[in-house]
């Protein structure tokens, strides 16, 4: 009886994703006491705070408030009483408290979007309002604590002046439809926003401030997580204008935009504006991939495991070199019998076509399919037994592209249910389809919001058998 490879791999990626999830990492970060409160090796003295106020954005975000409240009510009966306020912006689904919890009054997870539309809304501009106003009314009595996860740049919208959410919009589908990275995405981001690039710190003019952060950008920068909200940005407008003019060569996106970047100049914050904060990155893409490697071992696995530091390119490129590494797992020293794991994470990019010939699907999606589209290359010259290997790619956060999936996975049942049904993976490859194709051949990944998001996990199964 042959082993169950995706549901090997489905144990693998859920591993991975729980070592990670906001609420958790919170819990192990934080410690309240008698006279001092600790973020993870920050020290705060209790005497010297009334009341800490929450703010933040993201999709872990409501998951991090959840940790908090929960890790200061297990503390309470040594911590005394510290009162709590604020206002998170969270996707819809992702502002439920748990029944068990006692939550403070004037704290609230705002649903500032609809699950699966990671743009900006005017909800998120209400919701941001909101947090501003948090922040700026803080006394020297407040400690601000910030709650920043990937999909805060989302969630956290206010436009610069001038600018409205159509702009914003505009600017930010044609990059990411431009196959722009989250660095040239959220560099442009931060220059057309009066919230991002250390504007949220900047507002906080009389309290101190800690910014709590779980990393979806590949090396940690804290300017792009989120686009910055409470770092000093080091790019300038003219960085903006420059990837601006290489993503819209024909000047599509609305000339306010670029009258915006042409006068930011002068608007640039100082350094010392953010003095009073402190940043700590609390978890990332590699805490994920190394939690998923445990989990594979648990399984039997010789494993591998590696995360991406930088931008990987395309997901196309990134599935074809997976289904290669994997083939060549399946491959090596066929004599004797293995189980073999590779484990990746990262984030790769996809190029879109026009709306109008556009499918449905995300980058993990599109990132199997091309990697499926690689193994049938490889089976035509040497054939591939599909029962001995699984790939599967999924976003951490539940979410992949505009779909309800979290990402997808190829095996032997998926692969003879697309040629019994003769789907070409070639053509729901080039229309951005993938959703479509394994809708119909089976292999999507759904876990629903998981409450946190550090960049995708990539598994690699095979059993080799004597």
């Amino acid at each position: 009886m042959k082993r169950p490879l995706s549901q090997h791999a489905q144990i693998i990626f859920r591993a991975g994703v729980e070592s990670v999830c906001g609420d958790r990492l919170i819990r192990d970060t934080v410690q309240f006491g008698p006279t001092e409160i600790w973020f993870a090796e920050h020290c705060v003295d209790r005497q010297a705070i009334d009341r800490i106020i929450l703010v933040g954005a993201g999709k872990a975000s409501g998951a991090m408030a959840v940790g908090m409240i929960e890790r200061y009510q297990a503390d309470a009966a040594s911590a005394g009483l510290i009162q709590f306020a604020g206002h998170l912006n969270v996707p819809q689904g992702c502002e439920r408290i748990p029944e068990h919890l006692s939550w403070p009054d004037d704290l609230t997870l705002f649903a500032a979007r609809p699950a699966g539309v990671n743009e900006p809304t005017s909800l998120a501009i209400e919701g941001t309002d909101r947090i501003l106003h948090w922040v700026s009314e803080a006394t020297p009595r407040d400690l601000v604590v910030v709650l920043i996860s990937g999909g805060g740049s989302a969630l956290l919208v206010r436009p610069a002046d001038g600018l409205t959410l159509a702009d914003q919009l505009q600017v930010v589908r044609q990059l990411s439809g431009g196959g722009a990275d989250i660095t040239q995405l959220n560099t442009v981001r931060k220059h057309l926003s009066a919230v991002k690039g250390g504007r949220l710190a900047a507002a906080c003019r009389h309290a101190p401030m800690i910014s709590l952060v779980l990393s979806d950008v590949l090396g940690d920068p804290l300017d792009l997580i989120a686009s910055g909200p409470t770092v000093a940005d080091h790019s300038t407008p003219h960085d903006a204008l420059e990837i601006l003019n290489r993503f819209d060569p024909e000047r599509s996106i609305s000339s306010a935009v670029y009258e915006c970047l042409n006068q930011a100049e002068q608007q640039m914050l100082a350094p010392e504006a953010m003095s009073n904060v402190t940043n700590l990155v609390i978890g990332n893409n590699a805490v994920a991939v190394d939690a998923a490697g445990i989990a594979a071992e648990s399984l039997g696995y010789n494993h591998v495991m590696q995360s991406a530091r930088r931008s990987e390119g395309t997901a196309e490129e990134v599935g074809r070199h997976l289904a290669d590494m994997t083939v060549e797992m399946l491959r090596r020293d066929p004599s004797r019998h293995h189980q073999d794991a590779l484990i990746t994470g990262g984030e790769p990019v996809v190029r879109l076509i026009e709306t109008s010939r556009r499918g449905k699907g995300g980058r993990n999606q599109q990132l199997v399919l091309a990697a499926y589209e690689r193994l049938l290359e490889l089976d035509t010259s040497e054939p591939i037994d599909f029962d001995r290997l699984v790939i599967l790619s999924g976003g951490t956060d539940g979410e992949d592209g505009p779909t309800d999936a979290a990402g997808a996975w190829i095996d032997g049942e998926v692969h003879r249910r697309a040629r019994h049904l003769s789907l070409n993976a070639a053509d729901f490859l080039r229309r951005n389809d993938a959703y479509s194709f394994f809708e119909q051949a089976g292999g999507l990944l759904m876990t629903g919001p998981t409450g946190t998001n550090v960049c995708d996990i990539r598994i690699s199964l095979v059993d080799r058998l004597n």
